[in-house]
């Protein structure tokens, strides 16, 4: 079975998500959704003093209540199996351990870029579930409404593609929605031919991906987020997959300034999926 976990903090972006979630899982055979809120093992009364210890219980119901709230919302999308769970703790600590005992597929979350102040309360969460790299993370825009998913981009840098592409990952995906593929490079340096270096990169992804039929557009820009929404737009994409790269000098870090960006500034959903 498949299982994709939806982490919601309640808000309508989180939700929004939600709705994806549902809505998605239902065209995918044998799959389920779990329904996550973490919440603070310390808290605040309305008269501002700390809650007691023996409040946790009570923490957790009412988590409890307001996740079986947005499960009634979600019935109508889509028949899906929902579970509802809620945990006090860390979001990160807590879906590591998740992943592990649920042995889930993906993450489903929200993300909204509308301003600073969200980027930071909201998107911040998201992107650091994205760097953690427990497993793949898919990022729904705040507006964006779920479309079935016939036409992907998939934005690849073509340095090293054998060992840095998430070939696993990505072939489980397209073996599960079926969909036709773009295989994208922004580079300023394509001029009217491919390099030998990119020619050589491009085959070994035609070998990796024999069987996909997928179709390949070098572009010649310097904005990269701006070209892969126009061309993401051109060509009718539901979703754009983007691969986070680790720092060769900073091994336990990731440089999510392509990812980071296509996050906030996509108008439709997108899958990072770690090398």
């Amino acid at each position: 079975m498949k299982k994709f976990i939806v982490p919601t903090d309640f808000s309508e972006t989180s939700k929004n998500a939600a709705r994806y979630a549902v809505q998605l899982a239902a065209g995918i055979e044998d799959c389920s959704i779990i329904l996550y809120n973490a919440f603070d093992s310390v808290t605040t009364g309305i008269d501002g003093s700390l809650m007691a210890d023996s409040d946790d219980d009570a923490r957790k119901q009412i988590s409890l209540s307001a996740l079986n709230n947005l499960k009634l919302e979600l019935i109508p999308l889509g028949s899906v199996p929902i579970v509802c769970i809620a945990e006090e703790g860390g979001l990160i600590n807590n879906l590591e351990k998740l992943f592990h005992h649920h042995e889930l597929d993906l993450i489903i979350m929200g993300i909204t870029g509308a301003t600073r102040l969200d980027q930071i309360l909201i998107g911040s969460n998201t992107l650091r579930v994205v760097e953690q790299n427990i497993c793949p993370v898919l990022i729904i825009p705040p507006n964006a409404s779920f479309q079935t998913i016939r036409s992907v981009v998939f934005c690849s840098d073509f340095k090293d593609v054998a060992s840095s592409t998430p070939i696993k990952s990505l072939r489980n995906l397209l073996d599960l929605l079926h969909p036709t593929l773009h295989v994208v490079n922004v580079d300023a340096e394509h001029y009217v031919e491919l390099t030998e270096p990119f020619k050589i990169e491009k085959q070994k992804m035609e070998q990796m991906l024999a069987g996909y039929d997928p179709q390949f557009s070098f572009i010649r820009m310097y904005d990269f987020v701006e070209s892969i929404n126009t061309f993401a737009q051109d060509v009718g994409a539901d979703l754009i997959i983007t691969v986070p790269r680790r720092h060769s000098f900073l091994g336990g870090l990731f440089k999510t300034s392509h990812t980071q960006k296509l996050a906030y500034h996509s108008h439709i959903p997108v899958l990072a999926v770690h090398e």
